[in-house]
C-alpha cells in the first residue's frame, strides 16, 4: 500500500495582504513556522510517504515556486493546472496520474496552507486513514472542535463502521454562532478540514457515478496519462470540466463516506487573527515577528515588520503588518475583510501591490 501526498497548491491567500500577493500566496508564507506552509506540508507525511510519490497540483504561476520550496520533488510530479477550477477537477488530475501507475495506490488529499501542530499525532491518523480507505472507503478527517466556530463547516458523525471510522450522518455548511455552539455542545459534530484519503480507482469511479459530466475528459486524460500528448490533452480537456469542490461533487453524495476524527492541534491559519494559535505569544498576548518590531503596551495583538522598524503604542487585539512596500492596520475582529482590501486596490489599478 502506496501512499501518494496529493498538496492542494491553488489559491490567492487575499486574507494575508499584503505579505500575501499574486505571485506569493498564502502557502509560500512563512506563518507557523520559520518554512513556508507547503514546505511544513510536504514534510509532515515523512516516514510514511516518499517526497517521490508525492504530487502538487497548482497553477501555472506557482509551478517554479512550489517546485523550489519541496526539496528533493520530481519536476513531472507537478501537476500545473491550465485553468483553476477547484478541488474536484484538480483532485480528479492527480487520481488520474497515481492510476495510471498504481490503481490502488492511496491518495493523501492535503491543502498546502494548513498547520499541524502535533505531527506524530497527524501521522497516525494519517496511517489509520489509509487503512480504512483501502477497504474502498472515501475517507475525510473530521477535527474534534474546542469552540464554536462559525468559519469552518461541520460533519455530523455517526455510529462506526465495520471496516473502522465513523459514518457521516451530514455535511453542513459554516453555521451562525448559535447553531454552531450546538453542533458543539452535542458532540456529534467535528470541523471539516479539507483533508481526504481514499484509493485512485476509487475516487475516479466516484467521479464516474455522482460527477458524470466529468466522465468525458477524465477518459481523455487517462487514455494521454504518461504519453508525450498529455499536457496537450490537458490544456484542451480540463477548462471544459466543471468548477466544483469535491465536498458538493463526491462526498455529499457518496454512500461509501467514511470519516475519521483527528485532535492533532489542527488549523487552517485562515486570517492574521490566527496567528496565535500557531506562534507563540508573549506574556500579554502578543505575536511579534521581525526584528526591527517594537511594541508597548499592547495587549492581544499581532505585530508583523519587515526590515524597518514598526513601532506600535498602546494598542488591543489589532493586527499591524508591514511587508516593506505597504502597511495594513486591522481589529483582529476584522482580519476576515482583508480581502476587501484587494479588491479596492483592484478598483484602483494598484496592481504593483497585488
Amino acid at each position: 500500500m502506496t501512499l501518494h501526498p496529493v498538496i492542494m497548491a491553488g489559491g490567492s491567500g487575499t486574507r494575508f495582504w499584503p505579505l500575501s500577493r499574486k505571485a506569493r500566496p498564502k502557502q509560500f508564507l512563512p506563518l507557523a513556522s520559520k518554512n513556508p506552509l507547503i514546505t511544513d506540508t510536504a514534510v509532515r507525511l515523512k516516514g510514511l510517504a516518499s517526497v517521490k510519490d508525492t504530487l502538487i497540483v497548482c497553477g501555472p504561476l506557482h509551478a517554479k515556486q512550489a517546485a523550489k520550496l519541496v526539496k528533493g520533488l520530481p519536476k513531472k510530479n507537478i501537476l500545473v493546472e491550465p485553468v483553476a477550477r477547484n478541488t474536484a477537477p484538480a483532485i480528479a488530475l492527480a487520481a488520474v496520474q497515481v492510476a495510471a501507475k498504481d490503481p490502488e495506490g492511496i491518495l493523501v488529499v492535503l491543502p498546502s496552507d494548513h498547520h499541524v501542530a502535533d505531527v506524530a499525532g497527524f501521522k497516525k491518523t494519517i496511517a489509520e486513514a489509509a487503512r480504512v480507505a483501502a477497504k474502498g472507503h472515501l475517507v475525510t478527517l473530521g477535527i474534534k472542535p474546542n469552540r464554536p466556530e462559525t468559519g469552518y463547516g461541520y460533519i455530523q458523525v455517526g455510529g462506526g463502521l465495520e471496516g473502522g471510522g465513523r459514518q457521516v450522518k451530514a455535511f453542513r455548511e459554516k453555521p451562525d454562532t448559535e447553531t454552531a455552539r450546538r453542533y458543539v455542545e452535542s458532540g456529534e459534530y467535528l470541523w471539516n478540514a479539507g483533508i481526504f484519503v481514499f484509493r485512485a480507482d476509487v475516487i475516479l469511479e466516484a467521479f464516474a457515478k455522482h460527477m458524470p459530466e466529468m466522465q468525458k475528459g477524465l477518459d481523455a486524460l487517462r487514455k494521454a496519462a504518461g504519453k508525450r500528448t498529455f499536457p496537450a490533452v490537458l490544456k484542451r480537456v480540463f477548462p471544459k470540466l466543471p468548477s466544483i469542490s469535491i465536498d458538493y461533487g463526491v462526498m455529499e453524495k457518496a454512500s461509501n463516506i467514511a470519516v475519521l476524527p483527528g485532535d492533532f492541534g489542527w488549523s487552517d491559519v485562515g486570517s492574521f487573527a490566527a496567528i496565535p494559535e500557531v506562534r507563540p505569544a508573549d506574556e500579554h498576548g502578543n505575536v511579534i515577528s521581525g526584528g526591527e518590531a517594537v511594541v508597548v503596551d499592547c495587549k492581544g495583538c499581532v505585530v508583523l515588520a519587515d526590515k524597518r522598524p514598526l513601532t506600535v503604542v498602546g494598542l488591543t487585539d489589532m493586527v499591524v503588518v508591514d511587508s516593506g512596500d505597504a502597511v495594513l492596520v486591522v481589529p483582529k475582529d476584522k482580519s476576515q475583510d482583508v480581502r476587501k482590501v484587494v479588491e479596492a486596490l483592484k478598483a484602483r489599478k494598484r496592481e504593483k501591490y497585488l
